[in-house]
């Protein structure tokens, strides 16, 4: 592939670098997608925490998701990402505020963790066991929210989103994701990085601009274009993915130019909490009963952790004493 390829693409700017959602299009191949790719600020994420390796893996997977269906959104709303179940992790919440805005938690049975990891089960499917997962717009208050849910039994966060895209909207999907870990010369530790790629059929020319669409579920088995997009997708490894040195560009150039690829004005995805002094103290007055605030008491203060970004937050446990009178 030429250093020309850019041009070769009608694009008049540089490639992307990490840290981004490029959307695109095939027009020849009746396809629409996102490609991301995630370094710093997943590894900002990830690393705050400090999981165990397959519980960070697999919250990479989730926030990675997230983003590639968020950031399709045209509005200033929250796409928010809860899955809960029975198995070694048992939830997994991903916030992304519109246009840009990342924020992820887990919970994990440290048991249960430990017992697969002894036997050498530390794939998504292994981990997650039964349960559900729920992905929810949210428009604001003004607007109704709208969720789709999605059973899971033993299937990894690829086919999890496989199977919400066909249910809840009739859109034939494929998804691709990877998250790993990479050491830099001079770095004392290695730091997390993460890329995906979301892959939708449109059948006839027909744009899709976002969640939810026209149900189409049924017009694509014999489309050629879309198999031979699905075939493309299948040939992508890790490796490529993860890869800092193929931008997004490249790599969208070398799995599909001959399926009339146009790629889109990349948008920059960013690690960022939404919690406030004053949303946690209106939390704490509106939703916490006084014998859930004395439990929260240490040193003659209140105390309470944002579960997404750990920041701490500090109460005087008098300022709450005649609200519940």
């Amino acid at each position: 592939m030429g250093d020309n390829f850019l041009r070769e693409l009608g694009l008049d700017r540089d490639e992307s670098g990490e840290d981004v959602v490029v959307p695109f299009t095939l027009e020849k191949y009746s396809a629409r997608g996102r490609i991301v790719r995630f370094g710093k600020q997943l590894d900002n994420i990830l690393r705050r925490h400090n999981y165990p390796n397959p519980v960070a893996r697999l919250l990479g997977e989730a926030l990675t998701l997230a983003s590639l269906i968020g950031s399709s959104l045209k509005f200033e709303g929250r796409f928010i990402l809860q899955l809960q179940t029975d198995g070694a992790v048992n939830l997994i919440v991903v916030d992304f505020n519109a246009p840009n805005g990342l924020r992820g938690c887990a919970r994990y049975d440290h048991k249960k963790l430990l017992k697969l990891t002894e036997k050498g089960k530390i794939k998504p499917k292994e981990l997650l066991g039964k349960g559900h997962l729920a992905m929810t717009i949210d428009q604001g208050i003004n607007s109704e929210n709208y969720q789709g849910l999605v059973e899971i039994d033993n299937i990894g966060f690829e086919e999890i989103a496989e199977r919400y895209f066909m249910q809840s909207e009739q859109i034939p999907t494929k998804v691709r994701l990877a998250v790993g870990e990479e050491q830099i010369r001079g770095e004392s530790h290695p730091y997390w990085r993460s890329g995906g790629i979301l892959l939708q059929y449109l059948p006839d020319g027909e744009k899709i601009t976002q969640i939810p669409s026209v149900p189409v579920a049924n017009k694509q088995e014999n489309d050629e274009g879309w198999l031979t997009a699905k075939a493309h997708l299948a040939t992508l490894d890790d490796a490529e993915l993860l890869d800092c040195a193929i931008s997004p560009e490249r790599l969208l150039f070398r799995l599909f130019h001959e399926g009339g690829l146009r790629i889109f004005t990349p948008q920059h995805i960013e690690e960022r909490c939404t919690c406030s002094a004053e949303r946690i103290e209106d939390m704490l007055a509106n939703k916490f009963s006084e014998k859930d605030r004395e439990a929260m008491i240490k040193n003659g203060q209140i105390e309470v952790a944002c579960e997404f970004c750990s920041s701490k937050y500090y109460f005087n446990p008098n300022q709450f004493l005649n609200i519940d009178k």
